[in-house]
This record gives structure tokens, sequence and C-alpha cells, in this order.
């Protein structure tokens, strides 16, 4: 394959920054820069390599040998085989797709229970209110101040026409990781499917799907280094042919998922899982010290704080923190030209309701509305972990001073 060359990226780069210096990013948990060696695998299919993966000339069949590529690696970056994996636009498309499709299929053999819990994704959380409407009856488990589900709380929420449970793997906010592995455990005892949102889990955390048993496993290509508009769902072999689709068109992906298979995506999400495959268990110890450093600095210079959830079951790099008498809202205009963070889910970024997701863990209105979220990634630096304790410290300590 040619490789490409990046210095006409690196010097637009350089233009941009010229005229206005960036802030320090850290709000990884929203979107992730794409790699470069991801940019450099997939240009050919935009340029020289572009037929359609679903034609049958030589432009074609080269293509469809690249997504059959793309397509092994996704799986084996989870423990899947590769039959197992549909490609999707993304993340709200896998989990409407699993979900809606699942739905059909439980209520021909009369299993019109669902359960998930209140801390999930919103695309997972109006799919269930849209299934609610029609003919499927919804429990929401609660969670604890930690985040985290109560294993007997589920068990004694599955009924004899329990279908399905839905459970996010690692939430998008707060970054808690749940007990998949004991809840897809518990839904295989009682003949349940199961699901699980895992965007913010693969390739920041190990997860097999085999090892964790998982009916259905929802992926996004721009939460690990990957391009935007591309995503994965992984169904289990029992299940993957009992699906229908819930979009109409042509029988690509396994007939599920209509619609052509954008190759130069498939590239970038494959690429992103064969860096991940090699590289994840040492960027995340990195990102774990780089959350312990974050941590003890902020404590030094700016008491008052609370980390919201659990912090042993966390991902490594992720923080939600509460800060006593501040408007997260207005902390974040004031250190925008120097600070990247966010009060909570980019999809939720247009409410002025306080986000789901803290009030289910038991902050109150108040304490909810001085929350932010950092979040750290693969190109943060130690560099920018210190600068960036020193903007929030000195923002939070004057802000406090005004409202005094």
């Amino acid at each position: 394959m040619e490789e490409w060359d990046f210095d006409f990226g690196l010097k637009n780069r350089g233009r941009i920054m010229e005229l206005k210096e960036k802030p320090i990013y850290m709000d990884y948990s929203s979107t992730t820069p794409t790699d470069a060696r991801v940019l450099n695998a997939m240009i050919p299919y935009f340029v020289n390599d572009f037929g359609n993966p679903h034609s049958s000339h030589l432009y074609g069949v080269e293509a469809l040998k690249a997504v059959k590529l793309a397509r092994e690696r996704v799986a084996e970056l989870i423990g899947a085989a590769s039959e197992e994996i549909i490609f999707t636009s993304g993340a709200t498309e896998a989990n409407n797709l699993s979900l809606r499709s699942c739905a059909e299929l439980l209520l021909r053999q009369g299993k019109n229970h669902l359960i998930t819990t209140g801390i999930e994704h919103k695309s997972v959380l109006e799919t269930f209110k849209y299934l609610s409407r029609n003919g499927f009856e919804i429990s929401y488990l609660k969670v604890s101040e930690e985040g985290l589900i109560n294993l007997a709380d589920l068990k004694k929420t599955i009924k004899s026409n329990t279908g399905m449970v839905s459970v996010i793997a690692a939430n998008n906010e707060i970054g808690v990781i749940q007990p998949i592995e004991q809840i897809a455990s518990i839904c295989k005892e009682r003949n349940v499917l199961f699901h699980t949102d895992a965007v913010q889990a693969v390739g920041k955390i190990p997860v097999n799907v085999r090892k964790l048993e998982v009916d259905l496993l929802t992926l996004s290509g721009h939460k690990m280094y990957g391009p935007k508009g591309i995503g994965a769902l992984f169904v289990s072999r029992k299940l993957i042919y009992k699906l229908k689709p819930i979009i109409f068109g042509g029988d690509q992906e396994f007939g599920i998922r209509p619609g052509t298979v954008p190759t130069p995506l498939c590239v970038g999400l494959g690429e992103a899982c064969m860096i991940l495959m090699s590289e994840s268990e040492e960027e995340a110890e990195r990102l774990y010290s780089l959350r312990n450093l974050f941590l003890s600095r902020l404590k030094s210079y700016c008491p008052g704080f609370k980390v919201n959830g659990s912090l042993k079951e966390r991902l490594p790099g992720s923080l939600s923190i509460s800060f006593d008498g501040v408007d997260a809202e207005a902390l974040i205009i004031t250190i925008k030209n120097k600070l990247a963070i966010s009060t909570g889910s980019a999809c939720t970024s247009t409410s002025i309701e306080p986000s789901h997701v803290l009030l289910e863990i038991g902050l109150d209105e108040e304490i909810a509305e001085s929350t932010v979220r950092i979040t750290f990634g693969r190109f943060t630096t130690q560099t920018e972990v210190e600068e960036a304790v020193n903007i929030l410290s000195a923002a939070v300590v004057n802000m406090r001073k005004l409202y005094r």
C-alpha cells in the first residue's frame, strides 16, 4: 500500500496554531482525534482504491478485501469472529439496531419485558422510550452513589417474560465500569439476551465478548482514535441470522444493515483496532498515572471538590468532578480559551436540565450543576495535565471569591 505524506496536515495545523493558540484538549470521552496512522491507512481508499465493495469488478474486489480485513481486526480486538461484526454509521445506530431488532424478535416470543439502567447513553434510553410505546414494559435498575448497579436487584427484576437486559459497560459521563461479566452470567442463567453499550470501554480496558458471554455489544470509531461516522455491532452467532433490519434497502451486512459499506471508514476503524491491540495496555497505565497526578495536584491547589462515582471501578483517563460553590457552565466559559472540558455527554450539551447520570447517582441539582467532566487520552502530556490543574484551580478560586 502506498504511504501518504502528512506534511500537509502538520503544516496546516501549524498555520492554524499561529493564528490562534488552541486550548488544551481534555474531553476525550466526547471524541478523540484521528490517529495519523489511521488516517494514513484510510486515504488510499478515498483516492485510488475507491471501489464499491459490493461491485464484482477489480475495484470492488480490492475494496471488499479491505473491508474484510477491517472486520477481522475489529473482531480480533474484542475476541469475536469476523462474521459476528456488523458495520454501522456509529454507536447510536448500533444501539438502535441491536435493541429494536431484538425487540421485534422477542415480541414474537411473548417476551415483552426489558431491563436497563437510568444511566445509559441517550441513544439507549430514547430507544427504550420508543419501545415502551410499542408493546414493551421497561424496568430501570437503580445505581448506587458509586454509579454501580446492584446484582441482587437485577436478579429480582428479571421475570418470566423478560427478554433482554441492556447495561452500559463504562459510563460516558462518570467513567464508572459495570460488572459486565456477572451481569451476563445472570442473564445466561435466566435465558435472557444481554446487550452492552461498550463505546467508552473498548480500547481502554480489556473487552472480550467470549469471556464476558455477551450477546450484543456496541463500539464506535471516533472514541478510539478512528474516524467519525463508523461504528460496529457485535452479534453472537446464535443470534445474528435471527435479526431483522430496522431500515430497508439492500442485503449488505448480513441483510441486517443495508447501505453501501464505507470502505475508508471501515479501514480506519480496523486500523484503530489494530493499534489498540498492541498499545492499549501501556496506554491505560499512562492514563492512570496522568489521572492520579491531576487529582494529587488539584487537592493541593484547589480543595473543596468531589470525584463522582467509584474511583476503583473507573476508566483510566476519566474524571467527573464537582466543585463546591461553582457553576460548571460559567467555569467552562471562563476557561474555554485555555482548557477544553465539558459538563457531561456531548449528546446532551444543548439540554438545560442537569445530567440524568448525576441525578441517578444521588447528586442534588445544585451539585450536579457544579460538575465537570475531564478526560485524558492518547495525546495528553504530563505538561498539559500540570497546566490544566493551574488553569482550573485558578478559575475555581476566583469564582468562589466572586460568589462570596
